[in-house]
């Protein structure tokens, strides 16, 4: 189970260290998303930070694992909060959102059994 760990954790944390970067360097794609779902631009340094911790943490999880449990937890809550945030705006092109929730919460038990 270690091993599918390692996989999905450091995968994941790939693609939040891109997405943190990307959203730090206000790539027009992602604040044209943002403000479309009515994201305020004050937030995008938050919402970046959060994603490189958790990209962090999923990685500092192969030596910690209590570690790695607490940022799957926290990524599956912040894409979950993302999924609702594209429903409220009633934009449905939420693949990639929930995509990311599932690989979070596939991140989490995996951590849990490898344990």
């Amino acid at each position: 189970m270690f091993i599918a760990y390692a996989v999905v954790a450091g995968a994941l944390a790939l693609v939040l260290t891109a997405s943190a970067t990307f959203t730090y360097a206000r790539n027009e794609q992602i604040t044209g998303s943002m403000t479309k779902l009515g994201v305020p631009d004050t937030w995008l340094p938050g919402l970046a930070t959060a994603k490189a911790a958790g990209a962090a943490g999923l990685l500092l999880g192969l030596v910690v694992p209590f570690i790695g449990s607490a940022a799957a937890i926290g990524v599956v809550l912040y894409f979950l909060g993302a999924v609702i945030t594209h429903v409220r705006a009633r934009d449905y092109a939420l693949a990639p959102a929930a995509v990311l929730t599932l690989a979070a919460g596939t991140a989490l038990i995996l951590r849990i059994a490898s344990m």
